[in-house]
């Protein structure tokens, strides 16, 4: 298999200003509860500022290098005698709230929930201080209806919910196709029938949709259940890339334990390194991970085409994260965002000079 190539991504970022996103918005639509997995690595050597530091993330392959770092004690070796917890969620705004009560510190999340915790908190809660991935977003379908994109019209597509990342995603790609949905009802040339990525496979199978615009593994999921791939989201932006996790912390969390931020950031480059020189080693470790989260392992049909799509990096791709903001203006779905100061990549920067890598970019939208 090759190995997921380095940079990242996710969809069209719905966040919401708005007071009906708030509560609608997620980072993948795996639910709303967050599960405390109650690990606390071993601690070994010199203590950093703080004696903990609480990571959150979800148990899905988008966040491979929050599954695989913690898996293989990546983190934990940067962190020396500061012990590392770790909290799953299955949504982004619970994650959010955790940041906000200081539940966690330091979170793995994508793009929407991060431009709806930051707006909403006018840009006092979080900072991204860093990428994760890119990709893993598909339109599949049913091959016996849908044969080209054209045919999508009148059809039933499911995306996760209502202004979430994917869901923005395939309405800005509706309307760029001069199709008409309603943003709310999803009615239109398309209906968009707003589907929990868990019963997304069930509703497939069922014919209650015609196909789904999704992230991984749900894409591959669906395919194994009968659909076909129509349409991978990456090859709708330049370079093929586009931002579906980030890495956001507490500005207060920040501002005190600067220290222990970097050593988060160290382990997390160390980790997409050690993923993309050795794929397979690393997919087997995702997936040992989530069997220890959720109970059971993504059989190799699913896994195996779910990993090569996504794209593993340290670069936030912080353009793409404007756009999907952009594009959830034009759905009518938020409120034209203030965006400056959500970044604040000087402690990544500081890592990638000194290991002789690339520094990346804020698109602009950096701390002063």
């Amino acid at each position: 298999m090759p190995a997921p190539r380095t940079t990242p991504r996710r969809g069209i970022a719905a966040v919401a200003a708005l007071p009906l996103l708030a509560v609608a918005l997620t980072a993948c639509g795996y639910g709303s509860q967050a599960v405390d997995d109650g690990k606390a690595n071993v601690a070994h050597g010199k203590k950093l500022s703080a004696d903990t530091v609480r990571i959150g993330y979800f148990p899905n392959l988008t966040h491979a290098t929050a599954l695989v770092g913690d898996q293989e004690g990546l983190f934990q070796k940067e962190l020396g005698g500061t012990q590392l917890k770790t909290a799953t969620f299955n949504a982004g705004p619970s994650e959010i709230e955790a940041l906000n009560a200081g539940s966690i510190d330091i979170g793995f999340i994508g793009p929407s929930p991060s431009i709806n915790g930051y707006t909403k908190s006018k840009g006092q809660n979080l900072r991204i201080i860093g990428g994760s991935a890119s990709g893993g977003v598909k339109l599949v379908v049913n091959p016996e209806k849908i044969k080209t994109p054209d045919d999508l019209k009148g059809k039933k597509i499911a995306t996760p919910q209502l202004g979430n990342t994917q869901d923005v995603a395939f309405l800005n790609w509706i309307s760029e196709k001069g199709w008409k949905v309603d943003a709310q009802s999803g009615k239109g040339d398309v209906s968009v029938v707003r589907t929990d990525n868990k019963v997304a496979p069930d509703a497939y199978r069922a014919g209650s949709i015609d196909g789904a615009w999704v992230p991984e593994p749900t894409a591959s999921k669906l395919v194994a259940a009968g659909a076909k791939e129509l349409l991978d989201e990456s090859t709708l932006w330049p370079d093929d890339k586009f931002v579906i996790t980030n890495i956001i912390v507490s500005q207060k969390f920040l501002k005190e334990h600067g220290d222990v931020v970097e050593a988060v950031l160290r382990g997390s480059v160390r980790t997409n390194a050690w993923i993309n020189a050795n794929p397979d080693e690393a997919k087997d470790s995702a997936n040992t991970a989530l069997k220890k989260l959720t109970g059971k392992e993504l059989p190799a049909e699913v896994i195996d085409p779910a990993w090569k799509s996504i794209q593993i990096t340290d670069d936030p791709l912080a353009a793409t994260l404007d756009a999907q903001a952009q594009h959830a203006v034009k759905a009518g779905l938020l409120e034209k965002p203030d965006l400056r100061g959500i970044y604040d990549l000087k402690p990544l920067n500081k890592i990638l000079k000194a290991a002789g890598k690339p520094e990346v970019a804020d698109a602009g939208l950096g701390v002063k």
